[in-house]
């Protein structure tokens, strides 16, 4: 693994398809909810513009502030 790699992969999740498509971010998350059937439908429909830019955006909120929302959704 790259240094380059390791960094991105510190950011955010990365998933490579079977065809070879490297996804990241938001839309490998929706990529795995279609993959392990968890509300397909809705994964595919959030995948589309304009559903995708506020699925990014989203997802960028949370990782640049992982310890805050690990602290109140993984409260003991």
């Amino acid at each position: 693994m790259t240094g380059s790699l390791r960094d991105a992969c510190r950011k955010a999740v990365h998933v490579i398809t079977a065809e070879g498509e490297i996804l990241r971010a938001g839309r490998a998350v929706l990529f795995v909810l279609v993959e392990i059937n968890f509300f397909p439908a809705i994964a595919r429909l959030l995948a589309r513009r304009p559903f995708i830019f506020g699925v990014e955006w989203g997802y960028a909120i949370v990782a640049n502030h992982r310890s805050f929302f690990a602290k109140i959704l993984f409260r003991r």
